[in-house]
């Protein structure tokens, strides 16, 4: 078998309205859109891409279906929140000014996610994303 961990990923998500995430992961994001036809827009990634198919009725999950590590999340914040992103905010999980939760340490936790720091924000169809500091 193939090692499936060397290899480049392809991350898949539907839309409702392909203008406004064309829009949104180009112009907002600042991927570059590698693709364009009626089965899906395509973008590049760091080391994948991201296909994003057209469905006129699709319905996001209400999980994370996306993420970012970054390496200094209140600076990644701020840019997005400079893009118009807006954070959103989940009772009960103590998010500070910005929108930024940290993760709780204790026995049991692995240490990389005892630190961890996560906001997260939706893309023009509500799927959940986020910016990670480990």
């Amino acid at each position: 078998m193939t090692s499936l961990t060397s290899r480049n990923f392809t991350a898949f998500l539907g839309a409702r309205d392909r203008d406004k995430t064309r829009a949104f992961y180009r112009d907002v994001l600042g991927f570059e859109l590698i693709g364009d036809d009626h089965f899906a827009l395509i973008f590049k990634l760091h080391n994948g891409v991201l296909r994003i198919s057209p469905m006129p009725n699709y319905t996001p999950q209400p999980f994370t279906a996306l993420g970012w590590e970054v390496p200094d999340i209140v600076a990644a914040v701020k840019e997005l929140n400079a893009a118009g992103i807006t954070f959103e905010r989940f009772d009960g999980m103590g998010q500070d000014e910005l929108g930024i939760w940290k993760a709780p340490g204790g026995p049991g936790v692995a240490e990389v996610h005892a630190a961890a720091r996560v906001a997260w924000f939706k893309d023009p169809d509500g799927n959940v994303l986020s910016v990670t500091q480990l």
